[in-house]
C-alpha cells in the first residue's frame, strides 16, 4: 500500500510517500522524503515564530507536496497520515486542512497522527521485533517525556518536564553565549572544540537538575539560570573567549545527558523493560547517543529522522491502519496539546 504522510507541526514542512509490504512485520520502502526547513528565517528571532512559521508552511506545503508527487511519478495512494499534534497549532492547521482537502478530492482515508508516537515509531522503520514492555525517552524542541510502551498503541506517561524541555534549555543557553539558533548542534559542536583549557578558573560544574528523586520528571530551567549566573559573573573578555563557550558548552550538553541516562536507565530498571527507545530531535545528538550505548543497548533512529520529519508520520499511520481504524475526515482537528495515552 501507499502512504501519504504529512508533518507541519513545527518549523519543518515534510512530505513523504511510503511503500508498505507486509503485515505485521512490514517493510517500509521510502519512495520520497522531502523537508523544507525554516531555520533560516526562525534564526534571527532565536526561536519559531508560530504564525511566520504557519506563513511559511501554508506556501511550502503545495510545493513539496507536488515535488513528491514527480519523484514518484504521480503514484495513487491508498492512506493519508497527517501530524494534529501536539505542537504549534497555527502550524497543525496548516497540514491538518490540506490533508483534508486531499481526502476529500481523492476519496482517501485520513489518520491522525500524535507526533510524539510518530518520534517513537520512527525506530520501527527498518526493526519490527521490538521486545516489550519498552521505556521511551522522547527528547525534542518542546518535550521531554519518559514513556512506558507495552506494545504499539498502548503508551504510559512516566515522567515529562515540568518547565524547559532539553532542547528548550540548549536554545536558551546557546542565547546566552551569543551563539545562534537552533542551540542543540551548535552547543554540540562548540562542546567537541578540541581545545587546552590553561586557566584553572575556567573549569564549570553545573547542577544536574532533579537527577537523585525518585520520580520520572525533568526541569531544566534551573540548569538554564545556573548557566546565565555563571555567565554574568565572568569578565567580559572570559565570556567571549573560545574556551569559555567550549566549557559551557560540554558541561551543559554534560548535565542534560547525564540527567536524561539516569532517568532513562531507572525507569528501565524499575519496569523491567526489555528495550530502551529514543526519538525525537535531541536524540540527534552524538554525545548522547555515544553515552547511552556505552551503558545499554538501545533503539535509536537514523539522525536525519529524530528530527521532524514525515516518515515517521506514515510509519504511524501505518500501525493505526492495521488496527483497521476509521476516522470521519469532517472532524479531524488539530490539538497543539495532544496527550498520549
Amino acid at each position: 500500500m501507499l502512504i501519504l504522510a504529512i508533518e507541519t507541526s513545527c518549523d519543518d514542512t515534510s512530505v513523504a510517500i511510503l511503500d508498505v509490504e507486509g503485515n505485521k512485520n512490514p517493510h517500509f520502502k521510502i519512495l520520497s522524503n522531502l523537508v523544507s526547513s525554516q531555520t533560516r528565517i526562525h534564526r534571527k528571532y532565536g526561536g519559531v515564530y508560530p504564525f511566520l512559521a504557519k506563513r511559511e508552511h501554508q506556501k511550502n506545503l503545495p510545493i513539496v507536496f507536488e515535488k513528491s508527487l514527480k519523484e514518484t511519478k504521480n503514484p495513487k495512494f491508498d492512506l493519508i497520515a497527517v501530524t494534529i499534534g501536539p505542537g504549534l497549532e497555527p502550524c497543525l492547521w496548516v497540514g491538518v486542512n490540506f490533508a483534508k482537502n486531499l481526502a476529500k478530492e481523492l476519496k482517501l482515508p485520513i489518520i491522525p497522527i500524535n507526533h510524539i508516537e510518530a518520534h517513537i515509531l520512527a525506530n520501527f522503520l527498518n526493526n519490527t521485533k521490538t521486545l516489550f514492555p519498552a521505556i521511551c525517552l522522547i527528547v525534542s524542541g518542546g518535550h521531554t517525556q519518559l514513556i512506558l510502551m507495552e506494545n504499539i498503541g498502548e503508551y504510559k506517561i512516566l515522567g515529562e518536564t515540568r518547565d524547559d524541555a532539553a532542547g528548550e534549555c540548549f536554545d536558551k543557553v546557546a542565547r546566552i553565549l551569543g551563539l545562534e539558533y537552533p542551540g542543540g548542534p551548535i552547543i554540540a559542536a562548540k562542546a567537541a572544540m578540541k581545545l587546552k583549557i590553561k586557566n584553572e578558573k575556567l573549569k564549570i560544574k553545573l547542577p544536574r537538575p532533579m537527577i537523585n528523586q525518585k520520580n520520572y520528571d525533568f526541569s531544566f530551567s534551573g540548569l538554564k539560570t545556573a548557566v546565565l549566573y555563571d555567565f554574568q559573573s565572568r569578565a567580559q573578555k572570559i565570556r567571549q573567549s573560545k574556551e569559555y563557550i567550549r566549557e559551557m558548552a560540554k558541561e551543559v550538553q554534560q548535565a542534560i545527558i547525564d540527567v536524561l541516562i539516569s532517568k532513562t536507565l531507572k525507569a528501565a530498571k524499575n519496569y523491567k523493560a526489555k528495550t530502551i527507545i529514543l526519538g525525537g530531535g535531541v536524540a540527534a545528538n552524538q554525545e548522547l547517543r555515544k553515552q547511552f550505548k556505552s551503558k545499554v543497548k538501545i533503539l535509536v533512529p537514523e539522525t536525519k529522522f529524530c528530527t521532524d520529519n514525515a516518515v515517521m508520520v506514515g510509519i504511524a499511520g501505518y500501525f493505526h491502519w492495521l488496527k483497521r481504524e476509521k476516522y470521519d475526515w469532517q472532524k479531524i482537528e488539530a490539538n497543539a496539546n495532544l496527550r498520549l495515552g
